[in-house]
């Protein structure tokens, strides 16, 4: 039946955007918030139908829904207007290559695949802005350093001028002028226009007047409330000032008192509202005892807290009269303002408020005049008969000895077990009848360490024993009875009995109970030794050194003592703690080595060899305290024995290297050359190392038999071909014999063969720039950083060539590279500091001691740099700095000298030199080109010092 009827379109279909069932027809259908969802405006974004080309609104989406079902034609014909204006399909919009400046298919509907084609553009897009990313940054890069270094920031421009301000003093900048409104000024002094005067109202004359006198007739509501506003009894009135209202009007009320009252409150209200607004403090009653003495009330401001200082401290005094430090806070107050009259009388209105309180009369003494402290501090002492500080007062006040004395004596019938009176009344008498009252103050004081050591000093060696005995048994707890008893004992030459009392000592201490604290102790010894008493020192070392330290810490924990004692200067002390550990650990060479440094620096000579002989008899195999014996009685002049130590080292180390060539150079010293080629010969056959042959070399070349030297180095190379000096040895032999093709091949076999040598590629590179060849040096140069990455060297040799070539820029273009590669080398930033203008040597030396903070080739440039802007003090301190971080580096030391030389007296001259040759610096760039020079290899560090002294030049 229904075969024959066409299916209408809208069946199965979703109902469309604010459909509502049954409208056409007249229903009046409901819906709710669910229904319809949250309300939007038509120009709102819509989050579905195919938004994304050109994101639809609402009203768009509403619109292509009725001309899809065909509602209204007028409707349908003003959206294809639209669309025909949004889509301008002409052909002024149509180019080439872009096509259309709109959308073709904006009016199409948006699907997935759509959406997948704009991530793929999308994707596109962001892959090729990525591979043209880093070009774009770095020519954005280049334009902005090539824009800031055309206009530099203001920061920039005037960056040294603020680090500058550094050095500003406080008086330079309180002098600065004030800057002010010339403007505003200038009208001030020019205007000539009178000045305008406002009449003041009559109202506030009236309310005036009115506040300042008594009224006699009142209207109706203040007679009913007693000129109070809240009608309410028992609450709190607007004033806050405590009071309720009244429930009726009183009787008797004073209006001049309430309007002042209410004047003060409200003026003391709207200060703390404007130091709150002001940023200013309140008033603080609790800061007042301290803060008084800094207050000078000038200006208005000061004025107005003195007031309301007052005003508070007045209430503290009359809420609670019975508290001191509100009446020393009130007086003091007073002082500052300059009533000293009024202080006085606050003051001694809180004696009379407070009679037993110590402060009150202190401050009472001190503010009264000269003629009234001694009543005062009379009352005082009747008030308060057992105040110690009174009567201490009391004394100071007295000027006369005789009078001081009689005061204390009442003090202390009052007070007698007083210590602080009794060393006052001591202080007062000679050594005899001090010593009597000592007597008398140690049975008041019994427990007094002070009376009983200071009445043992003025004993007799017998009594003084006594007295300590006595002491020890009244206070068995206190280490310095004993320590006393120890240097007593010294003092008196029984040196035997000091080991013994300090021993006791611990022992008796620990029965007591009483912690043995190792670094009280350890300071009981030092401060021994500073009062002379060296015996007593050294054996509390010895009997306190071990107690409570664990057997696996001792050798630490014994030389960190022996360290913090050579620091203290408590050097008989380290003695001790080193003799102690070495009876302890015979066989350990650190130990022996420290000691051995230890008397090297503040030792005797005599010392020093004592010490070496023992310690070569425990320590046979241990190079170093031969050689250091040896070189000791060589500095001394005693040759035989330095021989005889090292024949005695040949024994115990028959095959050692060090003590080979030790004697080689004790003989060569001597001039003994022929005793030194015999020992050398021998050593080769005995202890042939690249070493011993290379000194060989070095031998034969400085006695001038360079062809024995040339034939020595060739069979040397052949049997050490990997030792790097022996080909450097032989490359500046050729260049002795003026055989330079020879030393290039021998420099470039040796490259091959010891490619890690930086000093090998430095001396090729050397030699091709002194032949012209800077192309084939900068050619080195590369292999050699390719071979040894990262080698500050070799970079300072690429930077320094192009300097000498006055190729600046690539100089500073591989110092850049430099600095890149090697961030902390100190050789490289100090040559960087030189190779810009004087006024960026500052900024450059700042960014080299944040790069490397302790160099000492940086500090060692920052010296120069100071030298060079004429500072001398700072000079000196850098050099100071330099010498003290690395005692070795021989330019330093040059520097320093000829820095003394230009600009120091004699006395510092002959310091630095003094401490250089104590140093014995064997590195340095300057430093070796003079010592290692063929012709100066006699010298020592004084004649070396005085060479480069008169040879370097000055740093400009």
């Amino acid at each position: 039946m229904h075969a024959g009827k066409k299916k209408k379109s809208f069946v199965g279909a979703s109902a469309p955007l604010g459909y509502v069932p049954g409208l056409g027809r007249g229903a009046h259908g409901f819906t709710t918030r669910s229904d319809i969802g949250p309300a939007r405006m038509a120009s709102d974004v819509t989050d579905e139908r195919h938004a994304r080309p050109g994101r639809r609104t609402f009203g768009q989406q509403a619109a292509a829904e009725a001309e899809k079902r065909g509602e209204g034609g007028a409707a349908a014909g003003g959206t294809g207007g639209n669309k025909e204006e949004e889509e301008d399909l002409n052909d002024s919009n149509f180019d080439e290559f872009n096509g259309y400046g709109g959308s073709l298919f904006s009016s199409g509907p948006y699907d997935a695949e759509d959406e997948e084609a704009d991530k793929v553009y999308d994707e596109i897009d962001v892959h090729m802005d990525q591979r043209r990313k880093t070009r774009r940054e770095d020519r954005i890069r280049e334009e902005v350093e090539k824009f800031r270094q055309e206009r530099p920031k203001i920061s920039q421009q005037f960056s040294d001028l603020k680090r500058g301000l550094g050095e500003v003093t406080k008086d330079q900048w309180d002098s600065l002028p004030e800057t002010g409104s010339i403007r505003q000024k200038r009208l001030k002094t020019t205007s000539t226009r009178p000045d305008r005067y406002t009449p003041v109202p009559d109202s506030v004359i009236e309310r005036t007047a009115n506040m300042s006198g008594v009224t006699a007739n009142l209207d109706a509501k203040q007679q009913k409330f007693g000129g109070f506003t809240t009608p309410f009894p028992g609450t709190m009135s607007v004033l806050n000032s405590g009071f309720t209202t009244p429930g009726g009007s009183r009787s008797t009320i004073d209006l001049q008192q309430m309007g002042d009252a209410r004047n003060s409150m409200l003026g003391v209200k709207l200060d703390q509202v404007s130091d709150s607004v002001s940023g200013q403090t309140v008033v603080d009653p609790k800061g007042y005892l301290t803060d008084l003495n800094s207050m000078l009330p000038n200006s208005g401001a000061d004025i107005e807290d003195v007031k309301k200082a007052r005003l508070l401290l007045k209430s503290v005094t009359s809420s609670n009269p019975k508290h001191g430090p509100g009446w020393i806070a009130a007086a003091r107050l007073e002082e500052v303002t300059g009533a000293m009259q009024n202080a006085r009388s606050m003051i001694l209105h809180g004696t009379e408020s407070c009679p037993k309180t110590e402060d009150v009369w202190m401050e009472a003494i001190r503010l009264m005049q000269p003629e009234q402290k001694k009543p005062v501090a009379a009352n005082a002492i009747r008030q308060l008969p057992n105040s110690v500080k009174l009567w201490v007062k009391a004394t100071d006040l007295e000027e006369e000895k005789a009078a001081k004395k009689r005061v204390l004596k009442k003090a202390l019938e009052q007070i007698p077990n007083s210590v602080r009176l009794w060393k006052s009344l001591v202080e007062l008498h000679e050594p005899e009848e001090a010593r009597l009252l000592l007597g008398r103050a140690t049975e008041c004081c019994p427990t007094s360490t002070e009376l009983w050591l200071a009445l043992a000093r003025l004993e007799t060696y017998d009594n003084a024993r006594k007295v300590l005995n006595k002491a020890r048994e009244n206070i068995p707890t206190d280490r310095q009875i004993w320590v006393t008893a120890a240097q007593l004992e010294e003092a008196n030459d029984n040196l035997s009995m000091v080991d013994k009392i300090v021993e006791r000592a611990v022992t008796s201490l620990s029965n007591n109970m009483v912690e043995i604290n190792r670094e009280h102790w350890i300071e009981d010894a030092e401060k021994c030794e500073k009062a002379g008493s060296i015996g007593t020192a050294q054996s509390i070392v010895r009997t306190i050194i071990g107690h409570n330290v664990e057997e696996e810490d001792r050798k630490h924990t014994w030389m960190e003592d022996a360290e913090s004692c050579i620091a203290h200067g408590a050097y008989e002390c380290a003695r001790a703690v080193f003799a102690h550990a070495l009876s302890t650990y015979p066989s350990k060479k650190s130990i022996w080595l420290r000691s051995a440094h230890f008397e090297k620096n503040h030792g005797s000579r005599e010392s020093l060899e004592a010490l070496l002989q023992k310690a070569v008899s425990y320590c046979p195999k241990v190079e170093v305290l031969w050689l250091m014996g040896a070189k000791s009685k060589w500095l001394a002049g005693d040759v035989p024995a330095a021989r005889s130590i090292l024949s005695l080292a040949f024994q115990a180390n028959p095959n050692s290297e060090d003590i080979w060539l030790a004697a080689v150079k004790l003989e060569s010293e001597n001039n003994e050359d022929e005793r030194a080629r015999k020992l050398l010969q021998k050593a080769r056959e005995q202890a042939g190392t690249a070493r011993v042959w290379m000194k060989s070399v070095k031998l034969e070349w400085v006695l001038g038999n360079v062809a024995g030297a040339i034939q020595m180095v060739e069979k040397a190379i052949s049997l050490y071909p990997d030792a790097p000096k022996l080909w450097m040895m032989q490359a500046q032999l050729d260049m002795t014999t003026h055989s330079v093709d020879r030393a290039r091949d021998h420099y470039s076999q040796a490259v091959k063969k010891c490619y890690s040598s930086v000093p090998l590629w430095l001396q090729l590179a050397s030699l091709e720039e002194q032949c012209g060849n800077l192309t084939k040096a900068r050619s080195v140069l590369e292999r050699g950083l390719l071979r040894n990455p990262r080698s500050p060297e070799l970079w300072l040799q690429s930077v320094r060539i192009e300097e000498r070539a006055n190729n600046t820029s690539v100089a500073r273009t591989n110092m850049a590279k430099a600095l890149q590669d090697c961030p902390n080398s100190g050789i490289l930033w100090a040559h960087a500091i030189f190779m810009e203008s004087r006024k960026q040597r500052k900024t450059k030396s700042v960014d080299a001691l944040k790069a490397c903070e302790h160099d000492p080739q940086v500090l060692l440039a920052v010296a120069k740099m100071m030298w060079a802007e004429r500072i001398i003090s700072k000079t000196r301190d850098w050099f100071a700095r330099t010498v003290k971080i690395d005692p070795d580096l021989g330019d330093a030391w040059a520097y320093y000298y000829k820095f003394e030389l230009r600009h120091g007296s004699e006395e510092q001259q002959q310091a630095v030199l003094k401490k250089a040759i104590a140093a014995e610096p064997h590195h340095g760039e300057e430093w070796c080109k003079v010592s290692k020079a063929i012709a100066n290899w006699r010298k020592r560090t004084e004649e070396i010092m005085r060479v480069l002294g008169t040879t370097l030049s000055e740093p400009l």
